[in-house]
């Protein structure tokens, strides 16, 4: 089954990582409410800086930070669409989508939309 996949990758300053968990703990059980396939957040254990690229590097990670990379799957395109339209006008996420509420830095946060081409 194909799939649309949502991924981000982001700093977060470590002692706010138990605010961030709670914050995509709550997150999570509304995308899954709303249709998602699965929503996964993982926490950087054995990334290194890179000579021309790294995770680190991606988001300019500084000393008291680590980087987190996260997914969303969706059946398509069109329902991640439809799914993120309901999530970002729902109610119990308001304020926690602003990004001065965030427990991290959204400036350097990327994220972006793909199409599955391998799927065992």
């Amino acid at each position: 089954m194909a799939r649309y996949v949502d991924g981000f990758v982001l700093p977060v300053p470590k002692k706010k990582v138990d605010a961030y968990r709670k914050l995509a703990r709550k997150a999570g059980k509304i995308w899954m409410e709303y249709g998602a396939l699965d929503y996964t957040e993982c926490i950087a254990d054995d990334v290194k800086p890179g000579k021309l690229t790294s995770f680190p590097q991606s988001v300019k990670l500084k000393k008291d930070e680590v980087v987190v990379f996260s997914w969303i799957s969706f059946k398509s395109r069109k329902q991640r669409d439809s799914i993120n339209k309901k999530v970002m006008s729902d109610p119990r996420l308001e304020g926690m989508m602003d990004p001065k509420n965030h427990p991290f830095d959204a400036k350097r946060m990327f994220w972006g939309g793909f199409k599955t081409i391998v799927e065992f």
